[in-house]
């Protein structure tokens, strides 16, 4: 599972916040992830029962307990201009409770960062699976947790990732403000869940 070029938009605009990520999988999902971030010589690697590491260095998550002392980080996906609210009422209440919130604009490097304790977690919606293939391995071998916002485990167009600790907190403030889109209203197993894009700013 490759995305050769994770932060499109940033690298078309000369931010150098992109990355590489490549992951293996089998039945039961990533079996090993690679995220390399070319412009600051950083390669976060992981293997199922194995750890991560960030070039050869075992890593953890945050130990941070307090989400008034943490820092999170977020995305948008390409229909945010049609949804905004869908995807901004979230953001407006975990800054009411946390540090701060990020947009940096690439997800694996966001799971990457919460995997090394930078960020204590990271939600977005609508991403593709090669966006968190690798990245969401890397979480859970550094200690983390990794799920979706009902509860229910990681999805590419739903994904929660936190150092554990704050997980129930991040993950219920964004589900408790949710504002559900018109596409979402297909069904009731699509209620407060965005659906996935074609690709990924």
């Amino acid at each position: 599972m490759i995305d050769p070029l994770d932060g499109t938009v940033n690298f078309l605009h000369g931010i150098p916040q992109c990355a590489v990520s490549i992951a293996l999988e089998d039945d039961e999902g990533s079996l090993v992830g690679v995220v390399a971030d070319p412009f600051r010589h950083e390669e976060f690697a992981a293997a199922r029962n194995g750890g991560t590491t960030l070039n050869g260095e075992p890593v953890r998550v945050s130990p941070q307990t307090e989400m008034r002392r943490a820092l999170f980080a977020t995305g948008f996906p390409y229909d945010r201009n049609v949804h905004a609210q869908a995807y901004t009422d979230p953001i407006a209440a975990v800054m009411s409770r946390a540090q701060g919130v990020r947009r940096m604009g690439s997800a694996a490097l966001d799971l990457a960062w919460v995997a090394c304790g930078r960020y204590e977690g990271y939600w977005e919606f609508r991403l593709a699976p090669w966006d968190i293939a690798a990245g969401r391995l890397l979480v859970t071998e550094a200690g983390g947790t990794v799920g979706d916002s009902t509860g229910g485990p990681a999805r590419p167009a739903d994904i929660v990732a936190t150092n554990g600790i704050l997980h129930e907190a991040l993950r219920t403030t964004i589900s408790g403000h949710l504002v559900r889109t018109p596409a979402e209203h297909t069904g009731p197993a699509s209620a407060g869940r965005p659906a996935r894009p074609r690709r990924r700013a």
